[in-house]
C-alpha cells in the first residue's frame, strides 16, 4: 500500500450523490445493500431497471452503483496476485451510475442486430439466448453502445476498469465478492485449474465439477450485495481502459489516466477457458482493440444525470 485513504474534501459532491468518502469495506453485507436503496431512493429509481427501447423492447436490466471508497488491486498476501495489479490503491468514486447486472446477452445484442442489419461473420462461432454475446471486437461493442444510447435517450458505454472493480466488489477486500475461496458452484472457470487445490499446492486432485467449455446463462451464478452476477468467471469483460502494465499514477476517482494511444484494453472478470485464479475481482488481462473471443464479453454503463 503506497497511499493512505483519499482526503473527503478533494472531491467536488453533487446534490444527488451519497458520501463518496464513506469507505465501504468498514460496511457489512446488509449496509452495503442499504447503501444501494438509499442512493437509488435519493435518484427517483429502482435499485435495478431497464430503459425501453423505441420497439418497445427492453434494454440491458442495470443496477444502480452507490458512491464510495474502496482498495483497487491487490498485494503479495493474495493467491493469484499478479505484478499488473500493484500497486493496491484507494479509488473515490464520486458519482453514482449503472452497470448491467449481466454481460449483455445475445438476445440483448439480436435487438441491435435487427434494428440495424448489422450481422456476424458467418464463420465465427455465436451464443444465443441469455448466453454471453461473444466473438465482437471493440469497434462493435462501441457500435452497440451508440445504438442503445440514441434507442434510449441516455448515455450508455463501457466501464473503465475503477468502476468495474468497483461494482464488482461491492465493498469486499477478498479476492473474490463471495471471499477468498472458490469453488465451481459460484464461479464459472475452467475446472481443471481450481483455486483452492492450486493455493493448498496440491499436485494430484481430482475435478470437482465436469468441465463446461463454453459460456453459461447469464444468472446461473450467485449475485454480489448489490446485484450483479457472473463478475466472476463466464467471460472476461471489455472495459474501456487503455492497459497500463502496473497501477502506478492511476487516477484515484475512477476515470481514466489518459493513455489514448494503446492498442491494448483492460478486460476484467476471468472466463471459462481460464483459471479460476483469473477470475478475481483485481485479476486484469490485456486485449487488443481488434480482438474477438468465444470468451470475451461486456457489460454496459448507463450513466445518471
Amino acid at each position: 500500500m503506497l497511499d493512505s485513504k483519499l482526503d473527503p474534501n478533494s472531491v467536488e459532491k453533487s446534490s444527488t450523490d451519497t458520501d463518496p468518502s464513506v469507505f465501504l469495506p468498514d460496511l457489512d453485507r446488509h449496509a452495503i445493500t442499504q447503501l444501494q436503496r438509499d442512493t437509488a431512493q435519493r435518484l427517483n429509481l429502482s435499485m435495478s431497471f431497464t430503459d425501453t427501447l423505441k420497439s418497445g423492447a427492453k434494454g440491458p436490466e442495470v443496477a444502480v452503483i452507490p458512491t464510495g471508497q474502496y482498495e483497487m488491486g491487490s498485494t503479495q498476501r493474495e493467491f493469484g496476485h499478479n505484478k499488473d495489479e500493484y500497486p493496491q490503491h484507494y479509488i473515490q468514486i464520486h458519482k453514482p451510475f449503472a452497470i448491467g447486472r449481466y454481460t449483455v446477452t445475445a438476445d440483448d445484442f439480436e435487438h441491435f442486430c435487427k434494428d440495424t442489419e448489422w450481422s456476424f461473420r458467418d464463420d465465427l462461432i455465436q451464443s444465443s439466448g441469455k448466453t454471453p454475446v461473444i466473438n465482437l471486437r471493440l469497434v462493435d461493442v462501441n457500435l452497440y453502445l451508440k445504438w442503445l444510447s440514441e434507442q434510449t435517450g441516455e448515455i450508455y458505454r463501457l466501464p473503465t476498469e475503477a468502476e468495474w472493480e468497483h461494482a464488482a466488489r461491492a465493498g469486499t477486500t477478498t479476492a473474490f465478492h463471495f471471499g477468498d475461496e472458490v469453488t465451481c458452484k459460484e464461479v464459472h472457470f475452467n475446472a481443471l485449474f481450481p483455486y483452492n487445490e492450486a493455493k493448498q499446492k496440491k499436485r494430484w486432485y481430482l475435478p470437482r465439477c465436469s468441465p463446461y467449455p463454453k459460456p453459461i446463462e447469464v444468472g446461473d451464478k450467485p449475485a454480489n450485495a448489490w446485484g450483479l452476477h457472473e463478475v466472476h468467471g463466464n467471460v472476461w469483460e471489455f472495459t474501456q481502459t487503455s492497459w497500463r502494465d502496473s497501477h502506478f499514477n492511476a487516477n484515484r476517482d475512477g476515470t481514466d489516466s489518459g493513455v489514448t494511444d494503446s492498442p491494448w484494453y483492460v478486460t476484467k472478470g476471468g472466463s471459462w477457458f481460464d483459471d479460476a485464479i483469473h477470475s478475481r475481482s483485481a485479476a486484469r488481462k490485456r486485449r487488443s482493440f481488434e480482438e474477438m473471443d468465444t470468451n470475451l464479453g461486456f457489460r454496459v454503463v448507463r450513466e445518471i444525470t
